[in-house]
């Protein structure tokens, strides 16, 4: 998978004992990254700026795990969120982005491993 978004589109997903849960797969990502009050809310979870709510929590709780194991507990949908989530952070909020991957990804050891994929999917990934 991609860079620490492979985690991005498990938006509020949870561990479970062989896949993530699928009990958030109906949340509207487009509404979320079309509302600046919800994207912010997520974002300020994420990045340990603020509140999470009960998905964000979980979703939060999964990233170094599905970054680990490059998201064998993910689901198709999971991974097609993640790609959704990870074109619009970089094309629309690179700085989000960077702050996350500092958070996440800290060595580059993620990115390196999946640019070569991202970019297959058409996901300029920024060096």
């Amino acid at each position: 998978m991609h860079s620490f978004f492979i985690i991005l589109f498990l938006v509020g997903v949870c561990a479970a004992a062989t896949t993530y849960t699928t009990k958030y797969d109906n949340i509207d990502l487009d509404e979320i990254l079309k509302n600046d009050r919800l994207y912010k809310k997520y974002f300020d979870c994420l990045a340990n700026k603020g509140k999470c709510t009960p998905d964000g929590k979980e979703l939060k709780d999964i990233i170094p795990d599905a970054l680990a194991t490059e998201c064998k507990k993910c689901s198709e949908k999971h991974k097609q969120g993640a790609e959704k989530i990870l074109r619009f952070m970089i094309e629309k909020k690179a700085d989000d982005y960077a702050v996350l991957e500092k958070i996440y990804d800290p060595q580059g050891q993620y990115k390196k491993k999946f640019m070569e994929q991202a970019e297959k999917k058409g996901i300029k990934m920024v060096v």
